[in-house]
């Protein structure tokens, strides 16, 4: 589905993102993982088609989208939850959610999309009058992944859900998640909780410093001492 090939991103003069590759399945759930200041953010964001790439190229159903128009993006599929949620806090619950489905297909089956959000996220149906602004973090987080959701993607990039969420509201956001992929929706994870992202994730990537350090499945990757000591906290025996 998605194919990342050997992707440069930058800012100015300065490269964020170095010649990374990655794939997304069809049945995908595939996560991001690494310090504050990785790039993983850059890099979602430049999948997404926020950000020009300086190299390499993005595919995604085998049709290149490197050099697209964001909303062209949205169109073939793609929709991004980002990093802090960025609602429209002075609209309420329901019209954030209709603004996810401004493309023509996504607004032909709005009224179905929209009780599917629903379903999964009874509380916004309880609270759909109420103003985004006032609604909790936790519900927030939920309203941004439901907005996504309205455009009726193909592959979900979540950028940082867990991001200053109470731990009850991170298990139930990644239940979220992983429920949105039994439905059959491709999801790639940016997350700085690596515990919790490998825990969900059927593939991993370990960026550092813009690149690609290590990247399989994530029981393999538990198993690596750099993986447990720099991101799990764990050590293993001192040499005798």
């Amino acid at each position: 589905m998605l194919e990342v090939a050997e992707l440069r991103v930058g800012y100015g003069d300065a490269t964020a993102i170095w010649d990374v590759s990655l794939r997304v399945g069809d049945n995908d759930l595939a996560s991001i993982d690494g310090p504050n200041g990785a790039g993983k953010t850059t890099l979602i964001n430049a999948i997404a088609g926020l950000l020009p790439i300086r190299g390499g190229s993005i595919r995604f159903g085998g049709r290149d989208l490197s050099r697209l128009a964001a909303h062209e993006f949205c169109r073939h599929g793609i929709a991004i939850v980002p990093e802090g949620r960025r609602l429209f806090t002075g609209m309420s619950v329901e019209e954030n959610l209709e603004i996810g489905c401004y493309v023509p297909e996504a607004r032909a089956v709005r009224g179905e999309s929209l009780e599917r959000v629903y379903a999964i996220f009874p509380i916004l149906r309880e609270r759909r009058r109420q103003m985004a602004g006032a609604l909790s973090g936790g519900m927030q987080q939920m309203l941004a992944i439901g907005r996504a959701l309205m455009a009726r993607p193909r592959l979900l990039l979540l950028d940082e859900p867990s991001l200053g969420l109470a731990p009850a509201i991170v298990d139930q956001v990644f239940e979220v998640v992983v429920e949105i992929h039994r439905e059959g929706v491709a999801v790639l994870l940016v997350e700085q909780n690596v515990g919790k992202a490998l825990e969900i994730a059927s593939r991993a990537y370990v960026l550092e410093e813009g690149r690609i350090i290590s990247e399989g499945a994530p029981a393999d990757l538990l198993r690596q001492p750099h993986i447990q000591e720099a991101y799990l906290g764990l050590r293993g025996p001192e040499p005798g």
